[in-house]
């Protein structure tokens, strides 16, 4: 994803140049501050291992706190942070390469796993909510925020398109209360935040480079043609259809084998990276979205299953093998099941990988709050894109659209999750050349809005969504008949 730009970025993708050269001492163990390396070493080893074991003692409890576990890491963070105990020190400019690479990894694991949710067709009407959130209402948050920042913040135009561009997109790590449970979820309101979250990541990337290549660090081409034609269209284009080839391709293979040589069976998790790294890897060489590939590629392998003639859930799955009705093999192989059965298996996987990836990513935001400040006229700003950018966008971009319910349109406007995707954009920007000061300034204002983002959004995620649930049901009631 970080190299779909035009040459001048391609060449060496998600680093600019010149870029600061990390020794051995400062990138082992990263942002841990000790004079020995291996007592450095020690303390991340103790630190990472205390907060797992503790997360797996506790999560049953934090699943039933009313609040996001999102919202637990960045406390964590920060206290771990030289605010706090001073242990993880992550300065974004000091760190900003490997920042930008691990925000990357964890967005990329989000959207192979929120495509796996993803189990309506694609001839679907419900893809009209999240296409339009993806696009028009996504473009929209852009231009809305733009005279914001130029106004509330201070920010040239160029500058204040960036920042439009890294605040635009919806989080698909940490909206996870607000998305489908499964493939078999066909909520318009969680479909719609999940299909958005899963597109909007690649749509914003041309607005960060038209951002840049206002301020002088990115070259569109004569009239932006070169922008157009390779940043917008054949970036959304060809990043999704070369990973949905992908996921179609590598997914019917694995069947095939299986179903047909009893082969390829038991190593699902090496199916799932290897997916992820082949989706990314071919679209980014062919200049088109890394993150749409990915996206689209768990979106095609998602549809394997859909061609199984049973369904099967992974608790009946499981129970066969320890009851001994048939071995895991036969399962894994066996035609009718095979798809489902190795869909169960990868998104079990995945959905691991996952909740490591916010958890690791999170920490590390909360960590680099330590590093900034909170800007001048934040409070105007974040509430602005809350309550009118973000709802006027969600509303525009929706008009029409007589599926969708008021309170569903309520939900979508509120629950415009900042996360992982803001800092990715944010330290790809600063790796492309920003200057200081500039660097400085959208570091404050990004990391307050995601942080801002995390804690409200954190706070009211239970209690709306039980809201939602309640009047949904109380409306399929009334009406006799199921709501969606």
């Amino acid at each position: 994803m970080a190299c779909v730009g035009a040459p001048t970025f391609r060449a060496s993708p998600g680093y600019r140049d010149g870029a600061r050269r990390m020794s051995a001492a400062d990138v082992l163990p990263l942002g841990f501050r000790n004079r020995s390396s291996a007592m450095s070493f020690a303390i991340l080893s103790l630190v990472t291992g205390a907060i797992l074991i503790a997360m797996a003692l506790v999560w049953s409890l934090v699943e039933r706190l009313p609040l996001s576990p999102g919202l637990l890491y960045l406390a964590l963070g920060y206290a771990l942070g030289p605010a706090g105990w001073d242990i993880l020190a992550l300065d974004p400019i000091r760190y900003s390469v490997e920042l930008e690479r691990l925000a990357e990894i964890a967005l990329l694991i989000s959207l192979f796993a929120v495509g796996l949710k993803l189990g309506i067709p694609l001839t679907d009407k419900r893809w009209l909510a999240p296409l339009r959130l993806a696009f028009p209402s996504m473009a929209l948050t852009v231009l809305f925020i733009t005279p914001l920042a130029m106004i509330v913040c201070g920010l040239p135009v160029g500058a204040a398109i960036l920042l439009g561009a890294i605040l635009a997109p919806t989080d698909p790590v940490l909206a996870s209360d607000v998305q489908v449970a499964d493939s078999s979820d066909r909520d318009r309101l969680r479909f719609s935040l999940t299909g958005e979250g899963g597109l909007n990541d690649g749509t914003a990337f041309p607005f960060v480079l038209l951002g840049l290549a206002m301020l002088g660090f990115y070259d569109m081409g004569l009239g932006g043609g070169s922008w157009l034609a390779i940043d917008v269209l054949w970036s959304m284009a060809g990043g999704l259809g070369l990973g949905g080839a992908a996921g179609a391709a590598i997914g019917k293979l694995v069947i095939y084998l299986r179903t047909r040589h009893k082969e390829a069976v038991g190593v699902d998790e090496f199916l799932s990276l290897g997916l992820i790294a082949i989706a990314y890897g071919v679209a980014v060489l062919c200049h088109a979205s890394g993150f749409l590939a990915v996206f689209a590629a768990g979106l095609a392998l998602q549809r394997i299953e859909a061609t199984s003639d049973v369904v099967l859930p992974s608790a009946a799955a499981k129970a066969k093998v320890i009851f001994g009705a048939e071995s895991e093999k036969e399962i894994a192989t066996n035609e009718e099941l095979a798809g489902t059965y190795m869909m169960r298996a990868v998104q079990g996987f995945n959905g691991q990988l996952e909740r490591i990836a916010e958890l690791v990513v999170v920490l590390a935001t909360g960590a680099m709050l330590s590093y900034t400040y909170i800007p001048h006229g934040a409070f105007a700003f974040v509430l602005l894109l809350f309550l009118v950018a973000r709802p006027a966008a969600v509303w525009v971009g929706l008009l029409g659209a007589t599926s969708i319910s008021r309170d569903q349109r309520l939900l979508i406007s509120w629950f415009g999750i900042r996360g992982v995707g803001s800092i990715f954009y944010l330290l790809y920007a600063i790796n492309h050349g920003l200057p200081l000061v500039l660097a400085q300034q959208l570091i404050a204002i990004t990391l307050t809005t995601v942080a801002a983002s995390i804690v409200v959004h954190g706070i009211s995620v239970t209690p709306l969504m039980s809201l939602y649930a309640r009047r949904k049901g109380s409306g399929r009631r009334l009406r006799g008949g199921p709501h969606v």
